[in-house]
């Protein structure tokens, strides 16, 4: 005679339509599957600290109310392993302890579930500290299964388009995007601390300026125009200097390039610009490189970091070498050395780097610097003394024409810091504005528009200021050892899926 159908044999084998028949089961029982709100008493991992001389085999009558998402089922419910915010907590659901009423509810618990239990505390005899339920709610149905426990969430492209996935069954994505949350927070301190207010610049603009890249455009209906996503933040920022707003004023904030996508690329990404009056390159070279380090030591405790196979130390004081003298050690070339872009062109041709017809010599200068010396900047490098040609906001070097008082901070073989004496006579810097549109005249879609208003600005006086901008991204990846940028941006930029 054919045995009767249990309720459990009687679930769809379909993931999916299984939990649809717990969550209709629930609702012919009266149990809320989505309650308003829960009254927990403790995360996970306080109650491991509170208790962690607790010995073996101990119960105590300390009655506690915990939550957080099944991340395991063993024994058909009896124990469930939940994960909060801050870690893991058994929970033991046992006959003794829990009602009939109580006890059916198991049945219609899954992995992915977020439930809550109020229960005491108990110590198995197997060490592992567990909360003795007396009753246990559902808070949230969980109606998809997560990925199996032990193969994980495999897929890369899977992890980053669902984000929420990839951090509920991967803690090192937790924990990397914690110590970004670290990393922002230390740095707004360490600025505070200087003097420094933080303030707003607009994202939408309708002119070019700060940078050198290609931007995001968009269309304000009601003012009929067209804005630009801002590339940078430095000219707003200077204003403020100039309105004498503070001696030092910062922005974290997002920037957007529509340019290409790397490892080391996206194309929305993070920065911090700040400005301090009375200040000039060497002072930004100090400043910048003790943030730098003192966040490696805030964050990790340590001012030696892992990157891949390089150990990189921050604790010693950074090397300060020229771009002309790097690209001279690495190559026997002395660029300084040619007249005009003819013959820096040739030079470099003969390197095996090619450069488009409208560089100029500062341009191929760049170009010889970025595929010979850049990847091996390991150690923390402030590369200065630029080519005038590629910086139209620095100041003139004192002691060379051709250069200018910028630096760019390399570690790892990447850039993290750009920054500058910073150019505050109107006359030179609308000259500088100007062969900025030449050069875009001749094919260069990577330049900066002629802003009457910052020229203006400059002419009620900007006093000697120091300037600077980071990429928070980068250091993220440099302090959690991240190899992919997409790893420390929570939503990284991705090609919508197509149906």
């Amino acid at each position: 005679m054919a045995q009767p159908e249990t309720k459990k044999d009687a679930l769809s084998t379909n993931p999916r339509e299984a939990r649809e028949q717990k969550l209709a089961e629930m609702k012919a029982r009266g149990i809320e599957a989505y309650p308003h709100k829960f009254d927990r008493s403790h995360k996970a991992q306080e109650l491991q600290d509170k208790y962690a001389a607790l010995e073996n085999g101990v119960e105590t009558e300390d009655a506690v109310a915990v939550a957080g998402r099944i991340m395991a089922m063993r024994n058909n419910g009896m124990f469930l392993d939940l994960q909060d915010a801050s870690g893991k907590i058994q929970v033991f659901c046992h006959k003794d302890t829990l009602s009939e009423t109580e006890l059916s509810k198991l049945e219609l618990y899954d992995i992915g579930d977020i439930v809550g239990a109020k229960g005491t505390i108990r110590r198995t005899p197997r060490g592992e500290l567990s909360v003795r339920a007396k009753e246990t709610m559902m808070l949230a149905k969980s109606m998809l299964p997560l990925p199996e426990k032990y193969h994980g969430l495999t897929d890369i492209e899977q992890r980053y388009r669902q984000r929420y996935l990839d951090l509920i069954m991967n803690e090192e994505s937790r924990e990397t995007l914690r110590k970004r949350s670290k990393i922002v927070s230390y740095i707004r301190k360490y600025m505070e601390e200087l003097g420094a207010i933080e303030v707003e610049t607009p994202v939408l603009s309708p002119l070019l300026g700060g940078a050198n890249a290609k931007p995001f455009m968009t269309h304000h209906n009601a003012l009929d125009s067209d804005f630009f996503l801002r590339i940078a933040t430095e000219l707003p920022l200077k204003r403020l200097i100039v309105g004498g707003l503070a001696d030092a004023v910062f922005e974290i904030g997002r920037l957007f390039r529509n340019e290409g996508i790397s490892i080391k690329h996206n194309p929305e990404f993070t920065t911090i610009e700040g400005y301090h009056s009375y200040m000039d390159y060497f002072d930004i070279m100090d400043l910048t490189e003790n943030l730098i380090r003192q966040s490696a030591l805030a964050v990790n405790g340590s001012m030696e970091i892992t990157m891949g196979e390089n150990v990189i130390d921050l604790s010693k004081p950074f090397a300060r070498k020229s771009m002309v003298d790097l690209v001279k050690e690495a190559t026997g070339i002395d660029f300084l050395s040619f007249a005009d872009e003819k013959e820096a062109a040739a030079a470099a041709k003969k390197l095996g780097v090619f450069t488009e017809t409208f560089a100029n010599w500062g341009d191929i200068v760049a170009a010889v610097f970025d595929e010979k010396v850049e990847h091996t900047l390991i150690q923390p490098t402030h590369v200065t003394d630029t080519p005038m040609d590629i910086s139209p906001l620095a100041k003139v070097h004192r002691n060379n024409p051709r250069l200018v008082e910028r630096f760019e901070t390399y570690i790892n073989g990447w850039e993290i810091v750009n920054a500058f004496t910073e150019l505050n006579d109107p006359k030179i810097q609308l000259q500088r504005f100007e062969e900025q549109v030449a050069a875009k005249e001749k094919g260069n879609e990577e330049t900066q528009m002629v802003d009457e208003d910052y020229v203006t600005a400059l002419e009620y006086g900007l006093p000697p200021t120091g300037g600077w901008g980071m990429g928070i991204d980068r250091l993220c990846m440099l302090l959690t050892n991240s190899a992919n940028i997409r790893d420390v941006i929570a939503f990284p930029t991705l090609k919508p899926k197509k149906d």
